[in-house]
């Protein structure tokens, strides 16, 4: 009786609970952040539970209740418990390839195992390359720009701080969420797991942000409160051989390095979220068949601590130190540069 009245108080304020939310969110923005509200994609991150949703489901989480209530949970948090509906949610144009399945590959810095080719390190499209390789009038193949799990909202940071968000805990995990062992979910957990534990290179500031005020708390405290966000606009492009428009430098200061995120396919919204030395950054027009998408480029001119089998140099030929990279920034992606002002 206890958890079927906490249920309908969930019910009850779920109609307000997303604007109490975005109320929240703005302002810890409003506190931490020097601009005058983030960005329309970003703010809708933040999580629609209002405060008794989030007291109840702690509560739940507390004494291992929340597997009986799975579903409400996923739907009022709005994050990813399930994976049956990947494809319907993520896969707007169902003209797209299934979503690679190398992407995590690229945030590791890391090398490739050895049997794996070029063809199926490319996927289709190029996740690394020069800068020169990126002129107005030439033509690249863009590889996948879409987050698999492009939908999902954070969670609040109290919720979060009761998950075992640890690749030594991943069956209490799995558990928590009714993720079933080698499915399409746990193998997102596990890479993701991965990635955030891996231990940083020489030169590199990293941190897996699980809530908002977790990756604000990162970039204020890297380069201050006083900043700018930039995002690729959209996914199109991806798999095709693109024009290249205007290519405008946004940020080429290499000794204020810039913070970049990547949003890693997960449960509930996470970022990966890092800092390296002399790093650029590019807004590029790239004229697709449908549309032109607006998209942000990321250059690393000090690759010397990189991984000398990195999936960059075998792509390009060289090895660390000789040479620049070049990545996109992905769907739900951004770009924290900082402004004088």
């Amino acid at each position: 009786m206890p958890h079927l009245i906490l249920l309908l108080g969930l019910m009850i304020p779920a109609y307000f609970s997303s604007y109490q939310a975005e109320n929240s969110f703005s302002q810890y923005w409003e506190e931490h952040i020097g601009l005058p509200q983030p960005p329309y994609w970003f703010a809708a991150k933040a999580s629609p539970l209002s405060l008794h949703q989030m007291v109840v489901f702690m509560k739940l989480m507390e004494e291992n209740q929340l597997a009986s209530h799975l579903h409400l949970f996923c739907k009022q948090a709005n994050v990813a418990c399930s994976t049956n509906v990947l494809v319907k949610k993520t896969n707007d144009d169902t003209t797209l390839p299934p979503i690679a399945q190398w992407n995590g590959l690229k945030l590791k810095y890391e090398g490739l195992p050895n049997e794996t080719t070029l063809s199926v390190a490319s996927q289709g499209g190029l996740p690394y390359f020069r800068e020169s390789m990126v002129k107005e009038g030439r033509s690249i193949t863009i590889p996948d720009l879409r987050d698999p799990l492009s939908y999902k909202s954070f969670l609040p940071r109290p919720l979060t701080s009761k998950i075992p968000f640890s690749f030594a805990r991943i069956k209490e995990l799995n558990k928590l969420f009714g993720v079933v062992d080698e499915s399409s979910m746990d193998e997102y957990i596990r890479d993701t797991l991965e990635i955030c534990e891996k231990s940083p290179i020489q030169g590199e500031q990293c941190t897996c942000a699980t809530s908002v005020e977790d990756l604000i708390d990162f970039v204020a405290e890297k380069i201050g409160h006083h900043v700018r966000i930039w995002s690729t606009e959209s996914i199109e492009g991806s798999y095709e051989k693109v024009t290249i428009g205007a290519v405008k430098l946004i940020h080429g200061n290499l000794s204020e390095p810039p913070v970049l995120c990547h949003s890693q396919p997960f449960i509930f919204q996470v970022y990966y979220c890092h800092i390296f030395q002399k790093v650029k950054i590019y807004a590029v027009d790239i004229h697709a068949r449908k549309k032109v998408n607006h998209a942000i480029m990321a250059c690393h001119y000090d690759t010397s601590t990189w991984n000398p089998s990195h999936i960059a140099f075998k792509m390009l030929g060289f090895g660390p130190r000789l040479i620049e990279v070049c990545h996109w920034i992905n769907e739900n992606g951004m770009v924290w540069t900082k402004t004088l002002s």
